[in-house]
């Protein structure tokens, strides 16, 4: 009975443990995604920031696995260069292990003024900044608390004769101890919690200094593993990010686990805290695994293209419109909607070239987006055509209102397009053929909202799919922040033009005109909240104020 206890409080402490990392994650994607998304698609221009990229995206997310699944889209989509990808991760790797060895300093006596502060913070605030950030202020407090309990739980376990054994079979067999502690940390998908659960058993004194290597290594090669399964059905690019990261995690395991005796030995002459012992290694080999891998990211990069070569480009067709299922309202709109979204896509592609040939200056970033247009205007005809068969047949009202609200969409799709291949690629092609460049300012204000736009199509997409209410309220204040940054852009752009700013006066129109490019393509995303909204009665005719 005393043993089954003893085992509840140790799963409960590290289920609060989970609990407090997804309440961070979920916390600061709120209160900073966009500006983390931006900054980490932004600051891959080097290797040097690559690496503090991912170091400071994954102290903000408290998880290496969204920051791998975050660069691996970006790779996939063209935002991020292979190699630089590989550096992000390997500051991603060491950030995580910054993390464990921050939660060990004997802070956990905060935990309580922590998630008092978070709650304050989350009631008084009515942005979804300031909640998102008492949300992760609630989850840092949740997982020093679980460090007290595991403490606490952890402590009878000296006496357990059980323990004892299954510790003495693994200390005899350090491989087994490696695959124990990866299997652990891919059933948690979270490394860090399995080295929080490995430093409690450490500081009860029932762990070798040896075994505690052999594990500490387990749970890095299991932390990389859930990222390269969640991209399993991904592009080749984005399986090619966190295959990478995984060989890297893999090989680093090989080579220090034959050293794990040697080691143990050399770290019993520090003067090292036995308690700690478990986050020091882990930030060691981390740091070790960093300085190694770096110089070899551009042959791993090659390495990874030739075992996961790109897959055969798609048709160029609807591949959704099933003229047998349009018998089945429910299963025709389900095709509707996949189409609608793979159109979604295309315009996102568009998108991220038109960002990247302004940004990088190179006129062959903008050489499909001609092609790109003329299919989403194929594929959009074709949702329509599809649908309007679909309702002769007649429709339910709840059938009937979702066929409308495709068709909506897919025709908001289709004006981003033209916005994009009609005006604002005609803005880019001036920049690059006239050289001219922009005010460092301008062209940060510009950067910021051409990333803003393509995160907003990235929400518009999973609202268009799950009509979430809160996402969907989210969109439109966002759409409100694209409005006031629209405006402070321009008062700033004609601030610089009274100061005489040769840079200005070159790109004035230009500047103006891409600002109201994306605005327009901003205002089309934003649509497809509306319906939503007016659904659960949220959404008024009109921003103008009452007479009083």
């Amino acid at each position: 009975m005393e043993s089954t206890i003893v085992m509840v409080n140790l799963f409960g402490a590290v289920a609060l443990l989970l609990f407090g990392l997804s309440q961070v994650k979920e916390g600061a994607t709120r209160a900073f995604g966009i500006k983390l998304r931006t900054g980490l698609a932004q600051g891959t221009n080097g290797q040097a920031r690559s690496f503090v990229a991912g170091f400071v995206a994954t102290i903000a997310l408290q998880s290496s696995t969204a920051t791998a699944l975050m660069i691996a889209s970006f790779v996939e989509k063209g935002l991020v260069r292979a190699r630089m990808a590989q550096i992000v991760l390997l500051g991603a790797n060491v950030g995580t292990a910054v993390t464990a060895w921050i939660v060990a300093t004997g802070v956990d006596w905060l935990s309580p003024l922590l998630i008092l502060a978070g709650l304050m913070l989350y009631r008084a605030g009515r942005s979804s900044a300031k909640q998102g950030a008492g949300t992760a202020l609630v989850g840092i407090g949740l997982m020093l608390l679980s460090l007290h309990l595991l403490g606490l739980a952890t402590e009878p376990m000296r006496q357990s004769p059980a323990l004892a054994a299954f510790l003495t079979m693994l200390d005899s067999a350090w491989p087994v101890a490696l695959i124990f502690a990866a299997v652990l940390a891919f059933v948690s998908s979270s490394s860090l919690a399995v080295v929080v659960l490995i430093l409690s058993l450490s500081a009860a004194g029932i762990l070798s200094s040896g075994l505690t290597i052999a594990l500490v290594l387990g749970a890095n090669l299991g932390g990389a593993i859930p990222p390269f399964v969640a991209t399993l059905s991904a592009a080749a690019s984005a399986r090619r990010v966190t295959g990478g990261n995984l060989a890297v995690r893999a090989i680093g395991c090989l080579i220090a686990l034959p050293l794990a005796a040697p080691a143990a030995d050399f770290l019993q002459t520090l003067s090292l805290s036995p308690a700690k012992l478990p986050v020091d290694i882990h930030l060691l080999f981390n740091v070790a695994l960093a300085i190694a891998a770096w110089p070899f990211s551009s042959l791993l990069s090659g390495v990874m293209l030739r075992l996961i070569p790109d897959e055969p480009k798609a048709e160029t067709g609807p591949l959704y419109l099933d003229d047998g299922a349009l018998a089945t309202p429910v299963i025709a709109l389900s095709g509707a909607t996949r189409e609608a979204l793979r159109v979604g896509d295309l315009i996102e592609t568009m998108l991220i070239g038109t960002m990247n040939a302004f940004d990088r200056n190179d006129l062959k970033e903008l050489k499909d987006i001609g092609k790109l247009e003329k299919q989403v205007d194929m594929l959009q005809q074709e949702v329509k055509l599809y649908l309007s068969r679909l309702g002769r047949g007649g429709l339910s009202d709840e059938h009937g209102r979702r066929s409308i609200v495709i068709i909506d969409y897919a025709i908001n799709l289709e004006h981003m397009g033209d916005i994009i291949e009609k005006s604002l690629i005609d803005q880019v092609k001036k920049k690059i053929d006239n050289g001219l460049k922009f005010s460092e300012e301008g062209y940060q204000e510009l950067m910021t909202l051409f990333n803003l736009t393509i995160d907003n199509l990235r929400i518009a997409q999973t609202i268009f799919v799950t009509r979430d209410t809160d996402l969907a309220r989210h969109l439109m204040e966002v759409k409100v922040d694209v409005r006031h940054m629209e405006k402070r852009s321009s008062e700033r752009h004609l601030e610089r033009l009274r100061d005489g700013r040769a840079d200005s006066l070159q790109t004035s129109s230009l500047h103006l005109d891409i600002l109201r490019d994306l605005k327009r393509i901003n205002a089309h995303i934003v649509s497809v909240a509306h319906p939503i909204l007016d659904e659960g009665g949220l959404l008024i005719e009109s921003r103008l104020r009452l007479p009083r």
